[in-house]
């Protein structure tokens, strides 16, 4: 255990020299600062990348002992991997001012935020602060998400004072998904390792503050509930992500499916759902509904679809054979989850393959539920999806 245990520390050194590129005057790295030059971006990406080599490394080592291996060593290291970009700035993207904007829309101005865009308040200091694509758009998260927000948004007065919550959160939750993987999986190390390790992880959530560490806690509560035939409070659970993020809702019918023998999970979605809609029906009005058109059209460049368009197919035809391509493997998945076998990691890296919009920090929703689930196919791919996405968003 001990040469993995190296390599995890080497991650850790890792991530902190990474944080220490980001802090240097002029790095570009932080959304909010000016770049002066490629230093800080290179310094980064080297050390990025030695960091996940050396992760993939460690991984390798711990899933090829036959013994448990040391679950406290492991998650020591982890605790040190995901809390270490705290101690640098804000990194790579503006989606916590996003958050803070929308919160403020209903925090301080009494307002809707999906039914109001932040260009209705100009002079709202979140509205200088995020990304300028999503000032005419209104709020694309789920309710539960939003009203968090907007507490947030309420006792947090300045742009430090909210990037800091929201990424304390975000490395909060990645070691809450941890836990819940280790909880879960046979091979308690291996899964504490292949989450907590993964430094893609670490510098997008405590460094980048990104809400899908949240909603794929409440997913992967829900199947340890579901482990323990707790299948009312796992469908509860369900319903919350899905309420966080609408995207969760693309994994339900392979849950609903693999517990079709407990119908409390069914029954828990519902009753849950149906609350959680009426809730958020009386406070936004019908508009929150449809709060994801707001996503329509738009396209990422490490999409699967934008690179098979890069080969000169005509984007709509690229995304229709992704899709195409996704739903048959969808289907298979289903059926194994109808025999026993419910593959949630591989189910989630075939949504990630399929969306048109896709960013480095949605690996969280495949790698803890590759690693919970116990599949080397799935965690394997999960970990090449990272490595692949880590220089994404670094130059622009």
């Amino acid at each position: 255990m001990r040469p993995a245990l190296l390599a995890g520390a080497a991650v850790a050194g890792a991530v902190g020299v990474a944080v220490a590129a980001a802090r240097i005057p002029g790095s570009g790295l932080s959304p909010t600062s000016v770049e002066h030059g490629d230093l800080g971006s290179v310094l980064f990406l080297v050390a990025a990348f030695a960091g996940f080599a050396v992760y993939a490394v460690g991984v390798g080592l711990i899933g090829r002992r036959r013994a448990a291996g040391s679950l406290a060593a492991v998650g020591a290291l982890a605790v040190v991997i995901q809390l270490t970009p705290l101690a640098g700035p804000l990194l790579l993207s503006r989606d916590v001012f996003a958050y803070w904007d929308y919160g403020d829309i209903g925090a301080r101005h009494d307002g809707n935020p999906y039914g109001r865009t932040p260009s209705w308040y100009p002079h709202d200091p979140a509205f200088a602060a995020m990304a300028p694509g999503w000032r005419r758009s209104p709020d694309v998260y789920g309710p539960a998400f939003t009203l968090a927000s907007e507490g947030i948004a309420d006792a947090s007065p300045s742009r430090a004072d909210v990037a800091w919550t929201f990424r304390a959160a975000a490395a909060a939750g990645m070691l809450v998904l941890v836990a819940l993987a280790a909880v879960r999986a046979r091979r308690r190390a291996l899964a504490a390792a292949v989450v907590g390790w993964n430094p893609l992880l670490a510098l997008q959530s405590a460094g980048g503050g990104h809400n899908d560490v949240w909603m794929m806690a409440f997913v992967l509560a829900a199947l340890v509930l579901a482990d323990r035939s707790r299948s009312v409070l796992a469908g509860v659970s369900w319903a919350v992500a899905v309420f966080i993020k609408s995207v969760a809702l693309g994994l339900v019918p392979v849950a609903l499916i693999a517990s079709r023998r407990q119908h409390g999970l069914a029954i828990g979605f519902a009753a849950a759902s149906g609350t959680l809609a009426a809730v958020a029906t009386a406070l936004f009005g019908t508009s929150w509904i449809g709060a994801l058109a707001s996503l329509g059209g738009r396209r990422s460049r490490y999409s699967i679809p934008s690179r098979i368009a890069e080969l000169g197919v005509p984007h709509p035809v690229a995304f229709a054979l992704v899709v195409v391509l996704a739903g048959a493997v969808f289907v298979l998945l289903c059926r194994g989850a109808l025999h026993g076998r419910a593959r949630f990691g591989v189910a989630a890296i075939v949504v990630l393959l399929a969306t048109p919009w896709l960013l480095p920090w949605y690996t969280a929703w495949a790698v803890p539920l590759a690693a919970a689930d116990d599949d080397a196919t799935a965690r394997w791919l999960a970990i090449a999806l990272s490595a692949y996405l880590l220089p994404d968003r670094v130059f622009v």
